[in-house]
C-alpha cells in the first residue's frame, strides 16, 4: 500500500495552484501557517521551528512528505528532525538557503529580499502579480502559467502571516539540516527556475544523501503549472516505487 501524501504549499499563493495536482496524486495538504480560514487550516505561527514541529506531529509514521518553495524547506526541515515520520521526501522548486550567504551564491541577494517585504507591507495588491510574474521568467509559458497561478490563488492571508514567511526565507538556512534527511528524496525543479536556480538544487541534491534531482527544460518556478503531465508521470513514479 502507498503511503500518504502530504503536500505543504508555496508562499501567499495557497494550496490553490497545487489543488489539481495533489488531488490527482490522491494527498491532502499541510497549509501553511495562518492560511485558510477553516477549521483544518494551520493556525498562524510565527517561528519557523515551531511550525517544523506542528508539521512533524500531524503526520502519521512514513508519510511521503512534499512541499513547494518554502513549502520544500518546511519538508526538508521536517524530514531531517522526524525522520520516522518521513518515508519519502518530494522537494518541488526547493532549497536550503532562499537568499545569499557564505557559501551559497546561488540564491537571491538579501537586500533584493529587504526592498521586496518592504514593499509587500506598503501594497501586497500591485506586488503579488509582480513576484508570480518575475519567477516565472525564463519559463516557455511564462505568460499563461503567471496567469494560471493568479487567478487560482487563495485569498491571501493577513499581512502578519506573510511578513512571517518573509521573514523565514531571510533567516533560514537548511545546509547543516539536510545530511541528515535519512528518507528517499527527489527534486522536482525547473531548469530556468530564476527564484531558486537551478544550482541551488544542484547542491541541495547533493547535501542529502541518495537524493535524485530532476530538472524540466526551459521551465521557471512551477512546473506543475508549466509542464502539468510531465511533473504528475514524474511525482508518481516516485511515490509509487
Amino acid at each position: 500500500m502507498t503511503a500518504p501524501l502530504f503536500f505543504i504549499p508555496g508562499w501567499c499563493l495557497g494550496r490553490g495552484p497545487l489543488q489539481s495536482t495533489v488531488d490527482a496524486l490522491n494527498g491532502q495538504f499541510l497549509d501553511l501557517p495562518g492560511y485558510r480560514n477553516t477549521a483544518d487550516g494551520t493556525p498562524p505561527i510565527d517561528d519557523f521551528a515551531a511550525a517544523v514541529a506542528h508539521y512533524a506531529e500531524r503526520l502519521p509514521p512514513g508519510a511521503t512528505l512534499a512541499g513547494w518553495s518554502i513549502g520544500a524547506q518546511l519538508a526538508l526541515a521536517v524530514a531531517a528532525q522526524a525522520p520516522a515520520k518521513v518515508g519519502k521526501l518530494l522537494l518541488v522548486a526547493g532549497t536550503t538557503s532562499f537568499v545569499q550567504r557564505d557559501g551559497w551564491p546561488q540564491a537571491m541577494p538579501p537586500v533584493a529580499l529587504a526592498e521586496f517585504t518592504a514593499a509587500m507591507a506598503a501594497d501586497a495588491e500591485a506586488m503579488l502579480p509582480r513576484f508570480v510574474g518575475g519567477f516565472n521568467r525564463g519559463d516557455v509559458r511564462a505568460k499563461e502559467v503567471t496567469r494560471i497561478l493568479l487567478d487560482q490563488a487563495d485569498p491571501r492571508p493577513a499581512s502578519e502571516v506573510l511578513q512571517s514567511g518573509l521573514r523565514w526565507l531571510a533567516e533560514v538556512d537548511l545546509r547543516p539540516l539536510a545530511p541528515q534527511v535519512q528518507a528517499p528524496t527527489l527534486l522536482l525543479h525547473g531548469a530556468a527556475d530564476p527564484l531558486m536556480p537551478q544550482g541551488a538544487a544542484e547542491a541541495l541534491a547533493a547535501l542529502i544523501p541518495g537524493a535524485r534531482l530532476e530538472l524540466f527544460a526551459e521551465c521557471a518556478h512551477a512546473p506543475f503549472i508549466s509542464r502539468p503531465d510531465e511533473f504528475l508521470a514524474r511525482a508518481r513514479a516516485f511515490i509509487d516505487a
